[in-house]
């Protein structure tokens, strides 16, 4: 390589170019100016000040610790990524706008070939259908794209929106959990879908850039 050469982000660390297409909205890695805008958008609120919906109370830090653990949180993702542990959290753009966030997870990828899913919205961006669709799109990703078997995830009891996007799409009850995130242990429901689960229903195109660039990445 010379002086002369350029390298650009997504040729450095290609997540950075992954892109995951909905009919409304795009999922991908977000760059630290889109973590600004999307610091923005939690702060606006997620969800009322009487509830707790997320298994760690990061919602309801005092600025300027929400912002700096924000940051820290995806900076330590990145980080940390390797094809044995990583999370991948992507950024929810609806017309170019940041609304929420849809996380996912493995660990031993390549031999267990198993993810379990996170997210969150904004307020304003809740109730329009939105937490199904980013939801379908990363398990797209997931089933289709990376040739996962099974899909986990986690919610509240009380946790109804949640609960309802996952029965919606298709996951089947796998037991009952425990979440601490306010010191009080409260319980939770747990969903699993397997690919032939998945595959039993029509389900929405969604198109997916850029992830033959990350396949050893993810370990698959």
């Amino acid at each position: 390589m010379t002086a002369d050469d350029s390298v650009t982000l997504a040729a450095a660390w290609p997540l950075f170019a992954l892109r995951i297409r909905s009919e409304r909205l795009v999922l991908r890695l977000p760059t630290d100016e889109d973590l600004v805008r999307l610091i923005a958008v939690a702060m606006a609120g997620i969800h009322s000040p009487d509830e707790m919906p997320f298994g760690i109370a990061w919602s309801t830090l005092p600025s300027p610790a929400f912002e700096r653990g924000f940051l820290q949180h995806h900076w330590g993702m990145r980080a940390g990524w390797s094809p044995e542990t990583w999370q991948l959290n992507l950024l929810i753009e609806r017309d170019g706008e940041p609304i929420g966030s849809q996380s996912v997870h493995a660990e031993r990828f390549a031999v267990m070939r198993t993810v379990d899913t996170g997210s969150w919205l904004g307020r304003t961006y809740q109730g329009k259908g939105y937490g199904r669709e980013m939801r379908a799109a990363v398990l797209a990703l997931a089933f289709d794209g990376l040739c996962a078997r099974v899909a986990l995830t986690e919610a509240f009891i009380d946790n109804a929106a949640s609960s309802g996007v996952s029965r919606s799409l298709g996951y089947e009850e796998n037991g009952r959990g425990s979440l601490a995130p306010e010191g009080i242990a409260r319980e939770t429901q747990r969903f699993r879908m397997t690919v032939e689960g998945w595959r039993s229903r029509p389900r929405s195109p969604v198109t997916i850039e850029g992830l033959d660039a990350c396949r050893e990445l993810f370990g698959a």
